[in-house]
């Protein structure tokens, strides 16, 4: 489905608990580290996927999706719009529940792909922004 009204936003992100992060960088002046951690800090299980590293402050940094050991309730997306679709494809494969793309990042095809399969997809937000205003 595809989500932009803010009670299933709200839902979305109180029913996550697992949240993996593609295109997390090491880099601490970086806005998916930054926002990374804002996750942590507001109760959630981060998983960082980034193939270019190999840590992130001291934990394991996942290659591919596939590679996150548990069940991942939302896919933050830090990647080129040109990059989502393949990121959607791998959402799909490991069975997300919702594929998140941040600010500026929009594909269409991409999205009715993950409609098609079942999965939430909120594009061109920041889920920080959203988290802060929907659960505080």
């Amino acid at each position: 489905m595809r989500i932009e009204n803010a009670g299933d936003l709200e839902r979305i992100l109180s029913e996550a608990r697992v949240i993996a992060v593609v295109g997390h960088s090491d880099n601490p002046s970086r806005t998916s580290y930054q926002i990374a951690q804002y996750l942590r800090q507001a109760g959630y299980k981060v998983y960082p996927v980034n193939p270019t590293v190999s840590q992130i402050d001291g934990e394991p940094c996942y290659a591919t999706l596939a590679d996150v050991p548990e069940p991942i309730d939302i896919v933050d997306v830090f990647r080129r719009s040109e990059y989502l679709g393949g990121v959607v494809e791998d959402a799909i494969a490991v069975k997300a529940k919702t594929v998140w793309a941040q600010l500026g990042v929009v594909d269409e095809d991409a999205a009715q792909q993950a409609v098609d399969a079942g999965l939430n997809i909120v594009m061109d937000r920041c889920i920080k922004v959203d988290h802060r205003r929907l659960i505080g």
